[in-house]
């Protein structure tokens, strides 16, 4: 069966770097990677993951009021000998 494909450029470069690493053809990687998907699609269901959980952390208080310039920011912290 002849086809066209328009691959999304990530999964194009991705292929390629598969299909280079084992000498393969573009028609059987791509062939290859189908079987490889539908067979994954057809498996059981994966169980749902935990979510992943951040455990707050006080870093203490905040010794600068405005830290947009890095400079000062630098220098509160590391002292005026940082440069």
């Amino acid at each position: 069966m002849r086809t066209t494909l328009t691959l999304d450029p990530d999964v194009s470069a991705s292929l390629e770097r598969w299909r280079e690493a084992r000498g393969l053809s573009l028609k059987a990687a791509v062939n290859e990677a189908i079987r490889r998907g539908i067979s994954a699609l057809e498996g059981p269901p994966q169980p749902p993951r935990e979510p992943y959980r951040i455990r707050p952390w006080s870093a203490g208080r905040l010794l600068m009021e405005n830290v947009d310039d890095v400079a000062e920011a630098l220098a509160a912290a590391e002292g005026e000998g940082f440069r």
